[in-house]
């Protein structure tokens, strides 16, 4: 396996979704619900889309190595505007966020009961969100061999269980000292860049080897 890709899957995801509603739904959850037991519920939600996403990803990869290379600068290209254009909304929607989730987890649950209601509420919920969009595009980027397709899975989960982690943990102190709108900007940014240097190899630009695409 790669270290070097899964650590930057690892970084790309946490900055994607970190300022998405998985974070909030987590620690609405986690308000209603037993915390750990809302953690495993939603990590197992992810362990099943990070999946579907790697293999996804690997069927991509299968194809001519330009259109590959094109189809995921595009998938990031796509990735950056979403998340720069809807960065000065994000404080705002937080709170519609919050409200939606509430209202989906209105009954009560426990033990075994919770963890299902966890993973049903982010399984439904999640579904071709930028983080699953990114993971696939990893994966095509990086041929599509076993071992990277576990490098881009791996470093993709392990992000995704920290921020459900960290919104069960902290939840909303960390909120009110890091804003979700500045979060989102710079999710942004990195996927900009990303599609940046897809573009560059698209031309035939030679980049240095330690960059991570």
């Amino acid at each position: 396996m790669d270290l070097g890709l899964m650590v930057t899957v690892f970084v790309t995801i946490f900055l994607v979704e970190l300022p998405d509603k998985t974070f909030i739904a987590t620690l609405v959850l986690a308000t209603r619900y037993r915390p750990i037991l809302v953690w495993i519920g939603v990590c197992a939600a992810f362990l099943v889309q990070t999946v579907v996403a790697v293999a996804f990803g690997g069927l991509i990869g299968r194809l001519p190595e330009k259109p590959v290379h094109a189809v995921v600068m595009v998938l990031f290209a796509i990735a950056a505007v979403l998340l720069i254009r809807s960065a000065k909304d994000a404080n705002a929607e937080e709170a519609e966020t919050e409200e939606e989730f509430e209202q989906k987890a209105t009954a009560p649950a426990s033990g075994f009961h919770a963890v299902t209601a966890s993973f049903l509420i982010l399984f439904l919920a999640e579904w071709g969100d930028l983080s699953q969009l990114a993971t696939a595009g990893f994966v095509a980027k990086s041929g599509g061999g076993l071992g990277n397709a576990l490098s881009v899975g791996i470093g993709a989960f392990l992000s995704l269980a920290v921020v459900s982690g960290l919104a069960v943990l902290l939840g909303r102190k960390l909120l009110d000292h890091v804003p979700l709108s500045v979060i989102r900007f710079v999710g942004g940014l990195v996927c900009a860049l990303f599609a940046v240097l897809l573009a560059l190899q698209l031309f035939g630009v030679s980049l240095p080897s330690w960059l991570p695409i």
